[in-house]
């Protein structure tokens, strides 16, 4: 087996990480390096990847399980998201959320998922249908059927990435729903009435268009996965007259926008 050495920590919700899954990645683990965190991905062989690093022989070990092994359950406003194999103890008002990630984004781990799920939490979704754009894990859209939403979809580009997130609404009984595509797809109900979208800031002021077109009247917007720095790049692209309000967690931040 060989393990790619690469700089910086692993950051569940990063790119990369999922990057190197797709290519063929069997685990990570994260070691000490003389410049700080460094972060091993495991591979049957050396493959070509678009990340500059060193390949290191190693033991064949089952990092897959042992990475799962480390997973905590994470809280989040009413929610408890944790992995399958985890023993969970809820206080009074709690729910769980069962979550294997695979190759997926979304473990609840990372400050944007939990501001979104804390966001959802916080809204009465009853009687509501919610859209999860980009839905990863399908962390957002289960969560939102879990918190009492009337109909909860989620879409995103990557195929794999969907059937990861039905496995995980298989797991948990949930009634959401997940499609290959984007907000254009067609079989999308035309209004809702909450979309989350876990991004990135350039990303949100593309789609804000469709973001508003889709919404219904009084409808709302949560959008996350926005660097602080870059706050400004999606301030700009909101329709004149939304009343915004920002939550930020470290370097991340979201904003919630309600439709007049």
């Amino acid at each position: 087996m060989k393990a790619l050495r690469l700089a910086g920590p692993i950051d569940d919700e990063s790119p990369r990480l999922a990057r190197l899954f797709e290519l063929g990645c069997v685990g990570v683990s994260e070691v000490a390096g003389a410049a700080g965190p460094e972060m091993l991905a495991y591979f049957e062989e050396a493959v070509r990847l678009p990340f500059r690093g060193d390949w290191e022989d190693v033991e064949e070990v089952d990092y897959v399980g042992a990475y799962l092994r480390e997973l905590e359950p994470v809280r989040a406003g009413p929610l408890v998201i944790a992995p399958s194999h985890r023993r969970v103890e809820l206080a009074v008002g709690e729910q769980v959320v069962w979550l294997d990630p695979g190759s997926a984004f979304g473990t609840g781990h990372h400050e944007t998922t939990r501001m979104a799920l804390e966001a959802l939490g916080a809204i009465d979704l009853a009687g509501l249908s919610v859209l999860d754009v980009g839905a990863g894990s399908g962390i957002l859209a289960i969560a939102a059927d879990r918190l009492g939403a009337a109909s909860a979809v989620g879409v995103d580009t990557d195929a794999g990435t969907v059937g990861v997130a039905r496995a995980n609404a298989r797991l948990n009984r949930s009634r959401a729903t997940f499609l290959t595509g984007s907000l254009d797809h067609p079989e999308l109900p035309e209004r809702c009435d909450v979309i989350v979208a876990n991004l990135y800031a350039e990303l949100h002021a593309e789609l804000m268009p469709a973001y508003v077109d889709r919404l219904a009247r009084g409808g709302r917007l949560l959008l996350t996965g926005i660097l602080v720095r870059l706050e400004g790049v999606v301030s700009g692209a909101l329709p004149d007259g939304r009343a915004a309000a920002w939550r930020r967690a470290g370097e991340w931040a979201l904003v919630e926008v309600t439709l007049p």
